[in-house]
């Protein structure tokens, strides 16, 4: 087994399970949740969502996860695991469903997690986001006026799929413990997101009013 300390995250559309499971992963592997949008931000966050540019969003994000990186980074080396809720894959799958038109090659030395992307049923997924009491964004219902082009963004990125339909917290997380990390899924997330060509141009916007109203 390797000694290097594990860092995972989760990624997925709204109402997949990700605020759930990821502090749930944590204490599971004895590792620090570190929030992707530290809390510098968090101000600024409001004002940005406020606004309609999905590139001057898409930078803001971006901005905020190499400053989490920095501090990822410090976890790892101190040989503390980590676990976060999203990472660059969210960011940069969202906002190019979005329309971004912005070229990103993330550098090769930031630290690459296990990734695993929770997926669910669409129906229990809207009954999901239908209990919640938390004000829905504008920029969360534009991407739920686009949850296929979040989805094929998804897809060029290597993580592991785990479905948590009809499955409670608990199941879905020995779903995830029972994933081999250490064997190919684990060599299959070695190479950096950044590296693949394929991510940097942008998905095709098929409702220029929906992506940029």
């Amino acid at each position: 087994m390797s000694d290097t300390p594990l860092f995972e995250s989760l990624e997925g559309l709204r109402g997949t399970g990700k605020s759930t499971i990821a502090p749930m992963l944590a204490v599971a592997h004895g590792a620090v949740l570190v929030p992707t949008v530290p809390l510098i931000y968090q101000a600024l966050r409001r004002e940005v969502d406020l606004l309609g540019n999905t590139e001057a969003r898409m930078c803001f994000y971006l901005s905020a996860l190499f400053t989490a990186a920095d501090e990822i980074r410090r976890y790892l080396s101190a040989g503390t695991p980590v676990v976060v809720e999203s990472y660059f894959a969210r960011c940069l799958a969202t906002h190019r469903a979005l329309g971004a038109r912005l070229g990103v090659r993330l550098p090769p030395d930031l630290p690459q997690p296990v990734t695993y992307e929770l997926t669910c049923g669409d129906d229990e997924r809207r009954r999901r986001l239908a209990d919640r009491t938390k004000p829905v964004s504008r920029w969360d219902a534009l991407v739920e006026g686009a949850p296929d082009r979040v989805t094929d963004a998804y897809a060029q990125f290597p993580m592991h799929r785990v479905d948590t339909t009809r499955l409670d917290p608990d199941e879905v997380l020995q779903a995830i413990l029972a994933i081999d990390t250490q064997g190919a899924h684990h060599r299959a997330d070695a190479k950096p997101v950044g590296a693949h060509p394929h991510f940097l141009p942008p998905v095709p916007c098929r409702a220029e009013g929906a992506c940029r109203s």
